[in-house]
């Protein structure tokens, strides 16, 4: 579980085909202070083990899905990405909870500046409209965002000065394929909801007392 708030950015060095995937080597700085082999990185939003851990990089593998749901496959050397370590119970949730489980592939459809910060538009699939709300949480290539707009499946962002430059946000261009994540809690709302309709049950005062609320 990853909060949205990204810790620094890396860059990949190598990549390598292996069954079914590929292994990727990524250089960083300040998470390697206590990164080990099995622990759960957020990189661009997907959440990968640590396969390998040295001074200056770690290695994690994508395989199966994660390759055809996220923008893993389109990564090339050289590449910005954004990282997160896992959230620690000690923590401050500065962001939200992201689970580093990608909903769907995005497109930047504009980015423009104003003032000292930026607005970004991304056009996401179709699929995820229904769990988007204005002023809603939703993670793009893993940094927690408040939707400030919507319009049907395009939606509008304001970004500060501090996650532009901390970010690999200043990078992106119109165009771009990015990683997306809804809110968990809408997806848990959905599934209540389905539940409540196939058992014929009803969303009421007395239901709810049922329940102990």
């Amino acid at each position: 579980m990853f909060t949205g708030i990204i810790e620094e950015v890396g860059e990949i060095d190598e990549i390598k085909s292996i069954a079914g995937g590929k292994s990727l080597k990524i250089s960083s700085k300040e998470i390697l202070r206590d990164l080990k082999v099995g622990d759960s990185i957020s990189v661009n939003g997907v959440c990968l083990t640590v396969t390998n851990c040295t001074l200056t990089h770690f290695h994690v593998d994508a395989v199966g899905e994660t390759m055809s749901k996220t923008t893993i496959s389109m990564f090339k050397v050289g590449r910005i990405v954004n990282l997160e370590r896992a959230l620690q119970l000690s923590q401050r949730l500065g962001g939200h909870l992201v689970q580093g489980h990608v909903n769907g592939v995005g497109e930047i459809f504009e980015i423009k500046k104003l003032g000292e910060n930026y607005s970004i538009s991304v056009i996401v699939p179709g699929i995820l409209e229904k769990y988007l709300i204005k002023e809603g949480s939703i993670a793009i290539d893993g940094v927690s965002l408040t939707i400030a707009q919507t319009l049907n499946n395009k939606l509008t962002f304001s970004i500060i000065p501090h996650t532009w430059k901390n970010t690999n946000l200043h990078l992106r261009k119109a165009g771009d394929k990015v990683n997306v994540e809804i809110d968990v809690i809408a997806k848990y709302v959905e599934k209540f909801l389905i539940n409540i309709k196939e058992n014929r049950g009803e969303l009421n005062e007395e239901w709810l007392n049922k329940l102990g609320y």
